[in-house]
């Protein structure tokens, strides 16, 4: 199975993203991390596709999606959620079930705490909360934050990704020549690099908390913490839970930041939540 890909301007500038599975069928939007594109989620996309119709954008900087002229205004949670809202009001979406990796998740609380208030039925958040770990932000502001690296070969930027994502658990050989692939810009000098834009970095010039945001939630939550996750911490966990009984925090064994959503015990989580009440 493969998506059709799609291009939409949303709140002035050109998004595209893939979808998958059957229009008609109950809408599940997908959202990447902060240095990731759409295609991340292809594995878990192929197994719900029977019963789904999902949507999966590349964030404006990112993928196939226009770069912003406007980094300073545009690259942010807020500006984010108002195309995401964008995105549905364009699709005749009312309520949707939402999961977001990492950026894809601050989006999300985001949107459903705000501007996309009541529209969000279920929500997975994958190995992210309210509030960053600032070790780990320094941590992804090393390959995220800094000016792309280049590289000769493809090959070359595929070792690359295999030792920056690391964290993301067990992947095969095909998965990470997939993720290369599918995130690989040709440069004018004939170079290699991640397909996202330079001024990403502004988004790690701040480490904005959003308890406040969080305690609005009313959807029901699954959130899943990589069980080395340098980003997401336990005593974080135990006040989301305890701040809105409505989240659920589930450990997943292996991986760091962000479990790869791509072996059957994952996904199978996953999916078993988003389907319950459908």
């Amino acid at each position: 199975m493969t998506p059709t890909s799609h291009y939409i301007e949303l709140c002035g500038r050109e998004v595209h993203y893939v979808e998958w599975g059957t229009r008609g069928k109950p809408p599940l939007i997908m959202w990447h991390g902060v240095a990731r594109t759409s295609r991340d989620f292809d594995d878990i996309a192929i197994a719900m596709a029977n019963d789904r119709h999902i949507i999966v954008p590349d964030t404006i900087g990112r993928g196939y999606s226009e770069w912003s002229p406007e980094p300073a205004k545009e690259y942010n949670r807020k500006f984010y959620a108002q195309q995401a809202q964008a995105l549905l009001d364009a699709l005749h979406f009312n309520t949707v079930d939402w999961l977001g990796t990492s950026m894809g998740a601050i989006i999300g609380i985001e949107a459903a705490a705000n501007n996309m208030a009541g529209r969000f039925r279920r929500f997975v958040l994958n190995d992210m909360g309210p509030v960053v770990a600032q070790a780990a932000l320094d941590r992804i502001n090393s390959y995220a934050g800094a000016p792309p690296p280049k590289f000769k070969r493809v090959t070359e930027l595929n070792a690359y990704f295999r030792q920056i994502y690391k964290p993301y658990g067990y992947m095969t050989d095909a998965q990470y020549n997939r993720l290369t692939e599918t995130s690989t810009r040709r440069n004018p000098d004939g170079t290699v690099s991640p397909h996202i834009d330079p001024e990403i970095k502004i988004h790690f010039k701040s480490n904005e908390e959003q308890w406040d945001n969080w305690k609005k939630l009313t959807c029901d939550m699954l959130c899943l913490r990589g069980e080395t996750s340098d980003l997401l911490l336990p005593k974080d966990c135990e006040r989301m839970e305890r701040e809105n009984p409505r989240c659920k925090v589930v450990t997943i064994k292996g991986c760091g930041h962000a479990p790869a959503l791509n072996v059957p015990d994952q996904i199978k989580l996953v999916a078993d939540f988003l389907n319950t009440g459908l």
